[in-house]
């Protein structure tokens, strides 16, 4: 109890901004064009974030889960066919192959990095499978090399779902260099924000043209006489959030190199309390922006991984549940569900129906603090997990 009667730790506040988002908000302001296709903030900043994540193209839209389904549409995502998604993962993953018609495939993931399991992934292809979507958890990134393979030799396509994972390199390869489409979050909480917003990058120009149109209501941008070329809907980023989100990607590497100093050490730290294990990392990955701290206590009820939760709260950590599996909420159940049960699902995904019951995240803030700061957090855990 003596934790309780302790000072609050302080962490670095979230979002983070200064003087360079007000310059960019007046400078988007006073250029007189508020809109993508007058102005210059979008156009720049879709150049800059391509080259910090080592694509070729990018395209800014209206947030992470159009940045998904606008990445699966322009891959001929549709009716009659099939995507699979990690089981554990937030529900925009699998809502977003769902709008468009084609039966979202949840399927397991491993109980150390709670990234895409690949031999449930291969297990779970069919005639009908038209991507697959690895989600990189928490900024670890899936096994590249073997979901390559996996994705290659199966004839389909994959499309990165890369919330958590800007910056982020596998063997020294930024994740927009992995010869495949991927989808970014720029919503509050994100490791760069504007409030809402997203991203898409491409490894080749047709896919970048393709997805242009249908983000801009199938129109072209030099267009005057309204012939729009294809189907599409309004997914087009305004200036003064991609004002916002440059000031944020310049400050972005600085923050990235800070919590990679200081996730060893908490990951050490966690590891050490007893019943405790911190999310794992494969040393292939060779930079993980970390937008989670996450642990599991194996074992656990829900219930008390709730009130553990809650306890940490109250001893003045930003802490947090897990994701849900998917297919544990009736949103997944509307539209574009396999015929399957909840019941079946549930065996088939063991991991996931374990880590929705005992995972914990820490915001990424903390993981700005000082290396104090990560002593304090693993105190603090280790107090509240010795009184379960």
């Amino acid at each position: 109890m003596s934790d309780r009667a302790e000072t609050l730790p302080e962490f670095p506040a979230w979002p983070q901004y200064d003087d360079a988002e007000r310059t960019a908000l007046i400078r988007a302001l006073e250029q007189g064009q508020w809109w993508r296709m007058g102005g210059n903030e979008v156009n720049s900043f879709e150049e800059e974030f391509a080259r910090a994540n080592g694509a070729d193209y990018a395209l800014a839209v209206t947030n992470g889960t159009h940045a998904l389904e606008l990445a699966l549409q322009i891959l001929g995502v549709g009716p009659g066919t099939e995507v699979i998604v990690p089981a554990f993962t937030f529900i925009s993953s699998s809502q977003a192959a769902q709008r468009l018609g084609a039966t979202a495939v949840p399927v397991d993931v491993t109980p150390d990095t709670y990234c895409l399991d690949m031999a449930a992934t291969e297990a779970a292809l069919t005639d009908r499978t038209r991507a697959i979507m690895p989600v990189h958890m928490a900024g670890h990134l899936t096994d590249m090399d073997a979901l390559g393979k996996l994705a290659g030799d199966a004839g389909v396509a994959v499309v990165q779902d890369a919330a958590h994972a800007q910056l982020a390199e596998w063997r020294g390869t930024k994740v927009g260099a992995l010869g495949s489409v991927a989808a970014f979050s720029f919503q509050n909480g994100k490791l760069m924000t504007a409030g809402e917003g997203g991203a898409v990058t491409f490894p080749d120009n047709d896919t970048y043209q393709e997805a242009f149109l249908r983000h801009s209501c199938g129109r072209p941008k030099t267009d005057r006489r309204y012939f729009h070329q294809t189907s599409g809907s309004n997914f087009r980023l305004n200036e003064f959030s991609a004002a916002v989100l440059r000031a944020q990607l310049d400050r972005l590497p600085g923050q990235v190199a800070t919590r990679e100093e200081r996730a060893p050490l908490l990951a050490s730290l966690l590891a050490d309390i007893p019943g405790v294990e911190p999310q794992a990392r494969d040393e292939r990955v060779t930079l993980n922006p970390h937008y989670m701290a996450m642990f599991r206590i194996p074992g656990i009820t829900e219930e008390k991984r709730n009130a553990l939760v809650d306890d940490l709260i109250a001893r003045g950590l930003p802490a947090f549940v897990a994701f849900r599996a998917i297919y544990r909420s009736d949103g997944f159940w509307e539209t574009g569900a396999p015929d399957l049960t909840v019941d079946d699902l549930a065996r088939a995904c063991p991991v996931t129906e374990a880590i929705t019951a005992d995972c914990v995240w820490l915001h990424h803030r903390t993981l700005l603090g000082t290396e104090d700061d990560m002593h304090t957090i693993a105190r603090i855990v280790r107090a509240a997990v010795a009184e379960l």
